[in-house]
């Protein structure tokens, strides 16, 4: 089973001016032969996001029209007759009845609707009516030559009168969607140019109040950054990027630092996040639809600026260009951002980030990204990904006693990255945690990786019990630039190269191995059992992404709610189990596996460990390292010697 959204790395796309020129030219070959009596080019069938989506591709022939220099003449009375059609059929003055979010009653400034019937969605008439701006004032950009006087005017004070519903006649962003509350600033940002100088800086001043009373002083937390809120959460990866798309814009055009700024850590935030192949998961709105074109700008403007690959985010490319319906036809909603990477120059910066990030540990093929308590939340090895597996309702990587997870810290979680060995990368996290009877230990996980496979290292102080570790639930592998979902029959065997069952009961994960004799172990939660939606099993939810159980146990299964919360229900999950390494020093629990290709004879997995003074001694077939006690050096932070073999 593909990951339906996960389709493709969007800075494969073609990004030249010829591309954008050959794709300008298919919709306008489409929008001509589409192009109704009244002047309508909605797709056929669209119900919602309609509001704005003949305005869209208005647009959308007006900047083929520009890039011509005049030459097409053949646009210039489709753009006047599908304005006029906007003009007279899709702008709305009367309240539509139903909706909640209203100031000013009966107030006759215009709007654009979610779905055009009376009380239908009107829900949606916010981001309708943003994104109606949008493609008017991208429409106005390109009016040279389309637009006489009267359309420039009546388009100007339709405009106008759209900013003045968003910012004065309703709620400021009232879904919470801090994505269509920049879009709303941008179009704002870029209105202020088509006005007179007085009022042109009225709305410019509004747009940057706007922007840091309603989307910079509602900045939510995470992993080290600041990031816009989405549906009550602090990241959306379908959502985040199209803000990043939104401050590119708004950067560009206003010249403005704070957007670029603001744009900087949202970019490095994402790229921490992503995992070497581009895949991620999570967030308030959706977990794993990732959106296509709409990310580009923001994600391409702001690699270059972080000098990181962005451009590796697995996006839908379905959606490669432009919206489209369930038969690919040309949709006009979101036409703006088309319009906007046509016009941006800027190319995509191709090379991972260079240096240390607190997040994240990633060499070419390997990566691991860290949640905001530096526990795994996404770790990719042998083109294969893994998330943290659940148990006892509790999620994570890491050790675990008793079905009790010691990965939640009681204290100062403190970071120690080291590249000295040659072609090696390591990461040391040290934590203080709370067992289940309340007492005080502490753990230290050893990440190290060549770029091919990925060492995990964990040792815990001892005390009484049998603990093991929870290794992750094996999610998805990478077919050529697609991912799949892992699928499993028969109990226990996936159905993927590289993942079985040895004859000696080890399981190997695309190579992942365990020191010690007693090997891995998969684990199956009980299915259905008391609640059959509150379990994620491999062996019974083949046709079953993560998204779809976690919005099964959201507060709003159609889209509003938050599958994070809704995951964060599930009480068990398949899972790989690791048991403690039988010999090392007396005082810890220790633990080792590795994640990555399958090892050759001549390179069997190897993990030993030892004692030199006070730091732990490890030696792996790849590697050797000293790891200092969890006092710390002198300032109480982690010591970490790495060593290579040669």
């Amino acid at each position: 089973m593909y990951l339906t959204y996960q389709r493709g790395a969007l800075h494969d796309l073609p990004d030249e001016p010829e591309a954008y020129d050959a794709v300008l030219a298919r919709v306008a070959e489409e929008a001509l032969a589409r192009i109704t009596a009244e002047g309508s080019l909605e797709r056929p069938g669209c119900v919602l996001d309609v509001g704005d989506t003949s305005l869209g591709v208005t647009s959308l022939l007006a900047l083929a029209f520009q890039r011509s220099g005049g030459a097409l003449e053949h646009l210039v009375e489709p753009v006047r007759r599908s304005l006029d059609f906007h003009l007279r059929e899709r702008v709305y003055v009367h309240d539509n009845p139903g909706y909640p979010n209203l100031r000013v009653r009966d107030s006759g400034v215009p709007y654009a609707r979610y779905s055009l019937g009376d009380g239908e969605h009107p829900l949606g008439d916010w981001p309708s009516t943003v994104w109606a701006l949008l493609q008017a004032v991208n429409l106005l950009d390109a009016a040279d030559g389309l637009l006489g006087h009267a359309h420039r005017t009546a388009l100007t004070d339709l405009a106008r009168g759209y900013w003045r519903r968003l910012t004065e006649i309703t709620w400021f962003n009232p879904q919470d969607a801090t994505s269509q509350a920049i879009g709303c600033v941008v179009g704002g940002l870029m209105l202020a140019r088509h006005l007179p100088a007085q009022a042109g800086e009225t709305v410019r001043a509004t747009a940057m109040e706007l922007y840091e009373r309603e989307v910079r002083a509602r900045r939510l937390a995470d992993r080290g950054a600041l990031l816009p809120a989405e549906h009550g959460g602090a990241y959306d990866n379908n959502y985040g990027p199209i803000s990043l798309s939104f401050l590119a814009q708004a950067h560009r055009i206003s010249g403005e630092e704070v957007f670029a700024e603001d744009g900087d850590e949202i970019a490095r935030y994402i790229d921490a996040r992503l995992s070497s192949c581009g895949y991620d998961v999570g967030g308030p709105r959706y977990s794993e639809q990732h959106c296509g074109f709409e990310a580009v700008l923001g994600l391409r403007h702001f690699s270059r600026r972080i000098h990181g690959d962005l451009g590796r985010y697995l996006g839908d490319t379905r959606w490669a260009r432009h919206a489209a319906g369930p038969d690919g036809a040309l949709d006009g909603h979101f036409a703006f951002m088309l319009v906007w990477q046509t016009q941006d120059t800027t190319h995509w910066h191709r090379a991972p980030r260079k240096g240390a990030v607190r997040h994240q540990l990633r060499r070419e093929g390997v990566s691991v990204s860290f949640d905001d308590r530096l526990t795994p939340a996404l770790v990719e090895a042998g083109r294969t990904v893994l998330l943290p597996a659940a148990v006892n309702r509790q999620h994570g990587i890491g050790p675990a006693e008793d079905g009790f997870l010691l990965t939640r810290p009681f204290g100062r979680v403190r970071v120690r990255d080291a590249a000295a060995a040659p072609g090696l990368a390591a990461k040391l996290v040290t934590k203080p945690v709370v067992t289940r009877g309340g007492d005080l230990v502490h753990t230290r996980s050893l990440y190290v990786t060549d770029g091919l496979r990925l060492w995990l290292v964990v040792a815990v102080d001892r005390r009484p019990g049998a603990p093991y570790l929870l290794a992750g639930l094996p999610y998805a592998t990478a077919h050529g630039d697609r991912l799949a979902k892992l699928r499993q029959a028969a109990g226990v065997d996936f159905a993927v190269p590289g993942l079985r069952h040895t004859t000696g009961g080890a399981l190997v994960l695309g190579g992942m191995a365990v020191a010690g004799a007693a090997g891995l172990r998969l684990t199956t939660p009980d299915f259905p059992g008391t609640d059959g939606s509150a379990y994620f099993s491999s062996a019974t939810t083949i046709d079953l992404t993560q998204e779809q159980a976690a919005f099964r146990l959201a507060a709003d299964p159609r889209g509003f709610g938050n599958p994070d919360e809704g995951w964060r229900h599930i009480a068990a999950t398949t899972a790989v189990e690791a048991p403690a390494v039988r010999h090392g020093p007396d005082d810890l629990h220790l633990f080792a596996v590795r994640y990555g290709p399958a090892g050759t004879a001549d390179e069997p997995f190897l993990a030993e460990f030892g004692r030199d003074g006070t730091d732990l001694a490890v030696r792996t077939e790849a590697f050797a390292a000293l790891v200092g006690p969890p006092s710390g050096d002198r300032n109480g932070d982690p010591t970490l010697r790495l060593a290579g073999h040669s």
